[in-house]
């Protein structure tokens, strides 16, 4: 039976595009805020058992007012609340903050945002359909534009056992954009709200559980922190982190991924870097170089390759509407295999 693939509207594209920067820009904060904390001696667990029981809270209360039925909803999803809060969120982070324990914070970045490389090498595997070469092509030039904007090549050291945290964030992070597209955006399956908040309230209860039992060191002081400049309660980057890192971040990210595909969302994601160097200059006084600069416009312009790419895979998908039609991670048509 033939089947037709109904493309998305532009309208539907850039507000997927919006949120998806959105979060990406929200993500961009965590460092500063993190590492305020962990100046005035919280361990890295502690740091993100208060991001995520603060991010917990404030969606707990955001989603009982606009959907009250979520906790409903979370039971009836319960393998992929958990899986996704074990993984994407916990693990996510718990990796990255390990890996910068034995490496560079940029070549631990680096390592972790090969996870656009993992998604378009996982769909390309399950849907045996070789992407466009001018996706390819904006995948090396985004990855390029990383190394650029990070400034790997400068003291840079690796150690094997944070490459592995690192790779081990990477797979983390492909989770996120793999599993966040499998939120419904009609209204009809799991909602955003309901995935973020159940995520988060999973991912706090296991990384404070490996706190509690001692596999991970769980450090809390009430010393004060300094952010920007100013010296304030620790409140302040904890309330911070709670909300915009990880409440409106996820928030944001989940409704925009599932309004693009997988792969050009994870691409779309590496924009983080960019808003994280933008953060540690306002909020830390570390000053953008001119390399970054340029990585910054060549990370776009692989962005905006990686996009024509799949402009272009979803065009031959209406040209070729009666060949063999599989099914996304999503269950939406995704086209000719």
């Amino acid at each position: 039976m033939a089947t037709t693939t109904t493309l998305p509207t532009v309208d539907h594209f850039r507000l997927g595009l919006l949120l998806a920067v959105g979060s990406a820009f929200a993500f961009a904060s965590s460092g500063p805020f993190a590492k305020s904390l962990m100046e005035a001696g919280w361990s890295p667990t502690a740091a993100v058992t208060a991001r995520l029981a603060g991010g917990a809270l404030l969606m707990a209360i955001f989603a009982t007012i606009v959907k009250p039925d979520w906790f409903r909803e979370a039971l009836q999803h319960g393998k992929t609340v958990v899986a996704y809060g074990l993984i994407p969120i916990a693990g996510a982070q718990l990796c990255y903050f390990n890996a910068v324990a034995h490496l560079s914070v940029g070549v631990a970045l680096l390592l972790e945002y090969t996870a656009p490389i993992l998604v378009v090498g996982w769909l390309w595997a399950t849907t045996r359909r070789r992407p466009s070469s001018l996706t390819l092509t904006g995948v090396a030039l985004a990855i390029a534009g990383i190394m650029l904007v990070l400034n790997v090549f400068s003291g840079a050291h690796i150690n094997l056992i944070g490459v592995g945290w690192a790779l081990a964030a990477a797979v983390c992070a492909a989770c996120y954009f793999l599993m966040s597209s499998s939120v419904a955006t009609d209204g009809d399956g799991l909602n955003s709200i309901t995935l973020a908040t159940a995520g988060l309230i999973v991912g706090a209860l296991a990384v404070a559980g490996l706190g509690a039992t001692g596999v991970m060191p769980l450090t809390f002081t009430t010393n004060d922190a300094v952010v920007a400049g100013w010296t304030t309660s620790w409140l302040v980057p904890v309330i911070a982190l709670a909300l915009i890192p990880t409440a409106i971040a996820y928030t944001l990210g989940i409704m925009g991924i599932a309004r693009l595909q997988p792969r050009f969302a994870s691409l779309v994601g590496l924009s983080e870097v960019m808003f994280a160097v933008l953060a540690a200059w306002v909020l830390l006084g570390e000053a953008i170089t001119p390399i970054q600069a340029i990585g910054g416009v060549v990370v776009l312009g692989g962005l905006a390759l990686a996009r024509q790419g799949d402009r272009t895979d979803k065009l031959a998908d209406v040209t070729w509407p009666d060949g063999p039609v599989k099914e996304g991670p999503s269950g939406q048509t995704v086209g000719r295999r």
